[in-house]
């Protein structure tokens, strides 16, 4: 005869698989609420040699040095993003000017991250809106940042971002915040999501 009841191990069973759902879905939805507020940058060098390593950040500089005017007129993510797109072709003329003769291909759109920490904030691991700068081959090791907020240059500040986020978001990624178990589980998921996709 058949029982509709469960066994214990059942009921715990469906119990840890609804809060994984529920903490997978929180998680998912503070991830994404919050790379909507943010644009960062990356900037993948031609290979790992000494000499690329630093024509990286030099196409890093000229690149941050024609945004700084631009952004600074962006009130919102979404201001920032249409900058950008329209931008593109000067970003491109920028980054080429600096990159002593390397093919420079820009593009602007949604790119995975691993967590990333900076200064006194970190960011957990999924996907953002991202300007992403390659030279040639683009084999190197890159070097990233949020450039909207202009966080770029002064990474150990965290005023800009501030502004930028809602106060449970900011709340999220700063250091000093009673947000670490939250934090763990958006950064897990998104490391997660990042994995999944092909």
């Amino acid at each position: 005869m058949y029982s509709n009841k469960f066994r214990p191990w059942e009921t715990a069973a469906l119990l840890a698989l609804c809060l994984t759902l529920l903490s997978g879905t929180w998680a998912f939805s503070r991830q994404q609420h919050l790379a909507s507020d943010l644009i960062r940058l990356h900037v993948i060098p031609v290979s790992d040699a000494e000499a690329e390593q630093a024509l990286k950040l030099r196409v890093r500089d000229a690149v941050l040095q024609y945004l700084r005017p631009l952004l600074s007129s962006a009130a919102d993510a979404d201001a920032a993003r249409v900058l950008l797109e329209r931008a593109l072709p000067g970003i491109k003329a920028a980054a080429e000017e600096a990159s002593e003769g390397r093919k420079v291909t820009v593009s602007l759109g949604p790119e995975d991250y691993p967590l990333r920490r900076y200064g006194g904030f970190r960011l957990p691991a999924g996907r953002y809106e991202s300007l992403r700068v390659t030279l040639g081959e683009g084999a190197g090791h890159n070097w990233w940042c949020v450039v909207f907020p202009t966080l770029c240059l002064e990474a150990a500040e965290t005023e800009p971002l501030q502004s930028a986020l809602e106060g449970e978001d900011y709340a999220l990624v700063t250091e000093d915040s009673g947000y670490a178990l939250r934090f763990w589980l958006v950064d897990a998921w998104g490391d997660l999501m990042n994995r999944l996709r092909p």
